[in-house]
């Protein structure tokens, strides 16, 4: 499994290895305290508390006609002690991922998987959508950025972390999951989506009538780069100096692509985003590449949504600070932090947060999103009415 940017302590990990093979059979703290010493692992951890239950648990646990009466493996005990370590640091993108979970999240990276197609996190404890993907199940269905998920199938998300919510939502092609929604302050309702396998779409280019060339990027691959570079070609092969990109509903992705993005708008060197590790590890950047194709002649509006997250506002936020483009739509999502996917075993990782984004100028993306320059909201009726006030905006500013 590659190492993938998109680390929390490990130090007791050792330590339930350890347990995989106790069994019934007790373990002494005093041992497990000098084992950790040898190991280099802190040896004034008392572990006793977590043996007491472990050995409780398969000495007197008997399972009941509500719950499973498939035998709980001591390996699988190890795997939910290991989830209910990431859980209690109470950071939504820190997961472990146990084998299957392993497989399907590198499936998902991959841009191939069975599934609704819509990237989903935890925003003030409940489960919201950051944005359908486009031509998705989620996308045709009408799901739309920020619906609150209170129900899967019959299954209540409250306390549920987005892992086990993704394992809930996706499935084979063909079967229905049922999302009961919250949309802005109404009241909650269904939503079917019938699964379908998922190819994550990238971009999309139009010249617009008025001679405004347009690109639409959806996420943030390993592709994106190259396929963002064949779409500018095409706006300079066009004579148009007016360029709009459309980061709405975008959910985010590689952060080397965004980077790699932005270069083609700054001149070498300049800090695209800032990564704060935080504590005594400080800070570090990540800087333009300087193919600068543009002059200062350029007319460029982003468009951004709440469903903007991720490489999409570091995109968004450096071509802003740096004058670059003007931003219209709505504040975006708020998704600020950098993961890390690290190998454990052959088949188990380890997602976690190592640090912070901020702009180049120092504005935390996770506290407080991207503010476009002109906010323009749009409207259940204008959605309705297929009308699009923001894109209908962003053609006025550049026309001016």
């Amino acid at each position: 499994m590659k190492k993938i940017l998109f680390v929390s302590s490990l130090i007791i990990l050792g330590s339930f290895s350890l347990g995989t093979y106790v069994g019934h059979s007790q373990v002494s703290a005093d041992s497990l305290s000098i084992k950790n010493r040898d190991m280099g692992k802190p040896s004034d951890v008392d572990f006793a508390l977590f043996w007491e239950v472990w050995n409780t648990l398969n000495t007197k646990y008997v399972a009941t006609h509500g719950t499973s009466t498939i035998p709980v493996s001591d390996q699988d005990k190890v795997y939910g002690a290991i989830q209910g370590l990431t859980d209690s640091l109470g950071d939504p993108y820190t997961v472990f991922f146990p084998p299957e979970e392993a497989k399907a999240f590198e499936e998902e990276i991959s841009g191939n998987f069975e599934g609704v197609g819509m990237e989903v996190g935890l925003k003030e404890g409940i489960l919201t959508v950051i944005a359908p993907l486009k031509g998705t199940p989620a996308e045709r269905s009408g799901i739309k950025a920020g619906d609150k998920i209170i129900k899967i199938d019959e299954v209540l998300t409250s306390g549920m972390s987005t892992d086990k919510a993704i394992k809930h939502i996706r499935g084979k092609k063909g079967t229905v999951v049922t999302l009961t929604v919250v949309r802005s302050e109404g009241e909650p309702f269904k939503i079917e989506v019938t699964r379908d396998v998922i190819n994550i779409p990238t971009l999309s280019t139009k010249k617009l009538d008025n001679g405004i060339f347009m690109i639409q990027l959806y996420s943030f691959t390993a592709d994106s780069p190259n396929l963002f570079r064949n779409a500018l070609r095409e706006f300079m092969v066009s004579k148009s100096d007016k360029l709009i990109l459309d980061l709405r509903g975008n959910p985010g992705g590689y952060l080397n692509a965004a980077v790699d993005m932005a270069s083609f708008f700054l001149p070498q060197g300049k800090v695209i985003v800032r990564e704060d590790y935080g504590g005594e590890r400080g800070e570090d950047s990540k800087k333009s590449k300087g193919y600068n194709l543009f002059t200062d002649k350029l007319k460029f509006v982003i468009l951004i949504d709440g469903g903007s997250a991720s490489a999409s506002e570091i995109l968004a936020g450096a071509l802003h600070e740096y004058g670059k483009a003007t931003l219209i739509g709505e504040k975006s999502y708020g998704k600020g932090s950098v993961q890390e996917v690290i190998p454990i075993t052959e088949d188990t990782s380890l997602k976690v947060t190592i640090a912070r984004w901020l702009t180049p100028k120092g504005v935390s993306i996770s506290d407080n999103g991207i503010m476009p320059d002109i906010v323009v909201p749009i409207s259940e009726e204008d959605i309705k009415a297929k009308k699009d006030p923001q894109l209908d905006r962003a053609i006025q500013e550049l026309l001016k």
